[in-house]
């Protein structure tokens, strides 16, 4: 700790010369002519010369608004509010003289009709936003949505990808480290897709993609990937529903309770939701074998048909309570179960070199699991002062319990159909996950524009893994302690990071370090016939950061931003589990306690101009990366994590949102990148370059004032996975919605994968003495429908004030 605190000092001293981003602010109250506060009203920030749009507030349960880090400029406040007449200020001055302006209280006079029963407001969100320092796709502007799970709706945001075993990736990069509201899941792989299935659509407010994030944030993942939930702070007691069933071969269905009651210093939320998913997903191998003078030997046709269904149920429960004008204290419980029933048959043909079939392997299981995941969250935000001081922090409890069984029967058959043998066996797997995480951020400004911020996080996780394998003879169960394991993992990071940042009249400088110092210890106990084995990891990492902004023009329409930053990649920890593990005959996989973390440095040049156009072109590097390595033991091929090479991957990305026509929004991405990897698996030299192309395109269509409709579609050239190749391929989807009961409702149809189209076909390289082609298929070609609806009523009394979320969609309109 003492290094650490070292360094931190070392960053202070020598950031703070440098930093970024003005410290311009302007501030106020807003009331009406009652002098009871006005919560929930919109504050739109703007330029004077133009009145161009450059910030947006809605004011909080005191009344009060803020907007920070401004540039020298003169500005308008436009103020509106359910009920009042609109206000704009006179011209606001921020300059070198007059950093901060601090508005005496503002009172908003009263419409002439001031009950109000209902406010509809048709404004909508853009889908797409660009910020500084991420891409902001608002989820409501989605019309599919709300058919759709959590991990369906990611698969259809511009420039995320999700394959067919539930890896996520962001612009062409895994390893993407998945935030829900701002805190870590602490999950990976196929844990947090049963997780993200199990939250459906319509819960989610906004997904925040980060593919450059800041020193304050974990260094973990390639990128960053944040799922906003839906929390109003409108006034009154507010809500919404959605029910959305869509069908496939199979049925699904997605819905979600959002509710909010804010009053004066309270504000309580919650989100309900409940999921029935299932799915199934029919793979095809063929696999040939060589010997060592490249003949062929043999070779299989291998069947997989996989079956299953689950259920999910989430409820998220959250306080916010205003202590005095400037603390504010929160409380967030999340509850998070399923249960699920999976059916898995394959089948496998046996051939010579001449193509004769010399035996039939079959086999099935049946598996159950159940989950349940708690987590709790306490924070705190203290603000010294309304110049942008402030103290932030949470604390964090989080419980993964989950319980499954798999029993399995395997049958081999002689090639005349004789039944040569017969096993069943039954695998019991338990396990347990609890996870402890403490944080706090520091924001201070200084004179002349400078800002430091500063921070620490500690997390301990534990987590213990059960397989108990039992030979079953009838009803008899008899343990095989030779092929059953128990496993504990214990892990401590422990961060410290500091991020400075200046403003000149154009240019910005913001420079960030952030040290990480991990400390973990896994075990294999071992039993009557296993012996126990353990490691132990300690390394500590540095990973700096850095952006540098300039505006092309006076106006802020045109900004250059050269961005670097450093990340880490560290393994789940199941695949450092050194336990083999059976799927058929043909397929085992395994973890490997020796692997290290892999390393990404990021070097990105970026261009805006305003809304319409983002481009950036990147240099991407890694080093030990760590991927599944495959290699084939007679005809099984055995499958296990592995540190074999080193990549890089140049990336032009580009994205624009253009209005051909009033009715027709477009939001075309294309992402063209050269990747390549090197190194070897085994004794085979890993060694491959490609061209990859990804295209998107997101239509969005108003026919009238209560019809609209999308159209989406991607296309993914051939691309490089590991020790796969998978060949290109396209989806399109289409949605429509009509709005109905005076705009609070809204009854809507949607058809992904219109022609079943996304399958993948795979083919494998670097695979000594054996090569395997795969493809497979899922139940994407799906038709949905979904109805939502917004309620609360708003009413206004003399001497108190409750806002609907009429005024949570107002602020649709602030951008």
């Amino acid at each position: 700790m003492k290094t650490l605190l070292t360094l931190c000092l070392m960053c202070f001293n020598a950031l703070t010369a440098f930093s970024q981003t003005s410290s311009g602010m302007i501030s106020g109250t807003i009331k009406g002519t009652d002098n009871d506060v006005i919560p929930g009203a919109t504050v739109r920030l703007m330029i004077s010369k133009d009145s161009s749009m450059v910030k947006g507030e809605i004011s909080n349960g005191n009344g009060k608004f803020q907007f920070s880090n401004l540039q020298n400029n003169t500005y308008v406040l436009v103020i509106t509010a359910i009920g009042q007449k609109q206000y704009k200020s006179v011209p606001l001055l921020i300059d070198d003289s007059h950093p901060v302006v601090t508005l005496p209280v503002i009172i908003l006079l009263p419409a002439k009709n001031i009950q109000l029963k209902e406010v509809v407001v048709s404004a909508k969100k853009p889908l797409i936003e660009q910020d500084i320092d991420r891409t902001i796709v608002n989820v409501e502007s989605m019309i599919g949505s709300a058919t759709s799970n959590t991990l369906e709706v990611l698969g259809k945001t511009p420039g995320v990808s999700v394959d067919n075993n539930g890896e996520i990736s962001l612009n062409g990069r895994t390893g993407i480290l998945v935030l829900i509201d701002g805190r870590s899941t602490y999950m990976s792989g196929q844990d947090l897709a049963s997780y993200l299935k199990s939250l459906p659509g319509g819960v989610l407010d906004k997904i925040e993609l980060m593919d450059n994030p800041s020193a304050k944030y974990d260094a973990a993942g390639n990128a960053i990937i944040n799922i906003r939930l839906k929390k109003n702070r409108t006034g009154g007691f507010t809500g919404s529903v959605s029910a959305g069933y869509s069908q496939g071969r199979y049925a699904r269905n997605n819905d979600a309770l959002s509710l909010n009651y804010n009053h004066r210093k309270i504000n309580l939320f919650t989100n309900i939701g409940y999921n029935i998913e299932k799915n199934y997903t029919y793979e095809t191998y063929y696999r040939k074998f060589y010997n060592t003078e490249a003949g062929l030997c043999s070779s299989l046709d291998l069947v997989n048909n996989q079956v299953g269904k689950n259920t999910g149920q989430s409820i998220n429960l959250g306080l916010d309570f205003t202590a005095s004008p400037k603390t504010t204290l929160g409380a967030i419980v999340n509850l998070n179960g399923g249960k699920g029933k999976n059916t898995f048959d394959y089948e496998g043909n046996n051939f010579n070199a001449g193509h004769q079939l010399t035996g039939l392997n079959t086999g099935n299981t049946l598996g159950k699991s159940s989950r349940t995941n708690l987590s709790t969250n306490l924070n705190m935000l203290h603000k010294f002062d309304n110049k942008g001081k402030e103290l932030s922090a949470d604390v964090n409890y989080i419980r993964y319990i989950s319980d499954g069984d798999q029993a399995l029967q395997n049958f081999i058959y002689q090639a005349d159909g004789t039944l040569a043998s017969r096993h069943d066996f039954l695998y019991i797997l338990p396990s347990n996950i609890g996870i402890y995480t403490a944080k706090a951020d520091y924001v201070q400004p200084f004179k002349n524009k400078v800002r430091l911020e500063a921070g620490f996080k500690s997390s301990v996780i534990d987590n213990e893994n059960i397989s108990d394998y039992y030979d079953l003879e009838g009803p008899i169960q008899s343990i095989d302690n030779s092929k059953s394991n128990h496993f504990k993992y214990h892990e401590n990071i422990n961060a410290a990071y500091v991020n400075s940042q200046k403003a000149w009249k154009r240019l910005g400088v913001q420079l960030g370090l952030r040290v990480e110092s991990t400390q973990a210890r896994g075990k294999q106990l071992g039993n009557e016939e296993v012996s126990g084995s353990s490691f132990t990891k300690n390394y500590t990492s540095l990973f700096p950061s850095a952006f540098v902004s300039y505006k092309l023009d006076s106006v802020n329409k045109n900004t250059l931003t050269l961005m670097m930053v450093r990340r880490i990649a560290r393994p789940n920890y199941q695949s450092l589990n050194p336990f083999l593990f059976f799927r058929d005959q043909y397929s085992y996989s395994s973890g490997n306690p020796m692997l290290k973390p892999q390393y990404q440095s990021r070097v990105e040049l970026k261009f805006q101009h305003k809304q319409l156009l983002n481009m950036g072109l990147s240099y991407n590097w890694f080093t030990d990366i760590f991927l599944p390595t495959t290699e084939a033991a007679g005809n099984v091929f055995i499958t296990r994590s592995d540190n074999v090479a080193k990549g890089f991957m140049f990336l032009l990305n580009t994205t624009l949102s253009l209005s051909p026509t009033k009715w027709w929004n477009f939001n075309p991405t294309l992402r063209l990148s050269r990747m390549g990897i090197e190194g070897k698996v085994y004794t085979e030299n890993l060694d491959f370059v490609t061209n990859v192309a990804r295209l998107e395109f997101n239509n969005y269509f108003t026919f009238s004032k209560t019809l609209s409709g999308e159209l989406i579609g991607y296309y993914a050239s051939t691309d490089l996975n590991g020790q796969q190749v998978t060949s290109g391929m396209y989806r399109l989807g289409a949605a429509l919605q009509k709005k109905i009961l005076k705009g609070k409702g809204s009854i809507r149809v949607s058809a992904d994968d219109i022609f079943h189209s996304w399958v993948y076909e795979r083919k494998s390289i670097s695979l000594k003495q054996a090569e395997s082609f795969q493809t497979s298929a899922s139940d994407t070609q799906r038709i949905g429908f979904a109805f939502t609806y917004r309620f609360g009523k708003e009413t206004f009394a003399r001497k108190r004030r409750h806002n609907d979320n009429a005024a949570e969609a107002e602020k649709g309109r602030v951008d």
